[in-house]
């Protein structure tokens, strides 16, 4: 029997901004500080594709979390809007234009102390993308993805530490696996290979799809943000 759309989107992004604001959950809110540090790199690139310094870029983003979780800034959040990814992106272009001078004026350096970002990974190969012809939104779109998928990597991974002795497996296509090499990388025989790799393609689809589901409010809207965010990976890479 399929799952009602109730029970499929029970954990969803959407979900905890619900109960982080109209009841001041605490884990609500626990939980969503840790969703907004696996997607906080998207944003900081973002800003930092708007021209602002790395220092500043740092404040505005860390700024922007305290807002949204610690001054009821998810009371006005639209939950009908559909895709999390849009909706942290809008309200991050919102801050950036009504609030981020008078914050950073009384907070500058001061932003959200428990929210661990390595500016420095972030910073990587940035450099040369300040020019790039493509608009800071859709580079937004394939920075999300690439973060969705590294989340996707991670949460397997802290699952099952074996799980990352198969992962360059993840990225080939069929007619470039080895099966013969994996089989006795494994010491299993080619048919145990082929099928141990199709089943971990099987899971990894799954948590991905997950994952997308997680930030949507209609389970209806997966096929098409599973088709935006392939897209977005399908871009040159920057």
């Amino acid at each position: 029997m399929p799952k009602n759309k109730s029970t499929l989107f029970m954990t969803t992004r959407w979900t905890l901004i619900g109960e982080a604001a109209d009841a001041g959950n605490v884990e609500a809110k626990e939980a969503l500080g840790t969703i907004f540090e696996t997607y906080w790199k998207p944003l900081y690139r973002y800003v930092r594709r708007r021209g602002k310094s790395p220092e500043d870029a740092e404040d505005l983003v860390q700024g922007f979390f305290v807002k949204l979780l610690d001054r009821d800034g998810l009371k006005s959040v639209d939950r009908e809007r559909g895709r999390f990814r849009a909706f942290l992106l809008m309200a991050l272009k919102h801050y950036m234009v009504s609030e981020w001078q008078r914050d950073h004026r009384k907070k500058r350096g001061g932003f959200a102390p428990h929210l661990s970002l390595d500016r420095e990974e972030a910073e990587t190969g940035l450099s040369v993308e300040l020019e790039d012809e493509r608009s800071p939104d859709r580079l937004f779109d394939r920075e999300w993805a690439l973060a969705l998928l590294d989340k996707v990597l991670r949460d397997m991974e802290a699952e099952d530490p074996a799980f990352s002795k198969w992962t360059p497996f993840l990225s080939l296509s069929r007619e470039r696996l080895a099966y013969a090499e994996i089989a006795e990388k494994f010491a299993m025989s080619e048919g145990a290979a082929r099928v141990a790799v199709h089943r971990l393609r099987k899971r990894y689809r799954k948590r991905v799809r997950n994952e997308i589901a997680c930030s949507l409010s209609d389970a209806s809207m997966v096929e098409d943000e599973l088709n935006v965010l392939f897209s977005a990976l399908a871009q040159d890479p920057v």
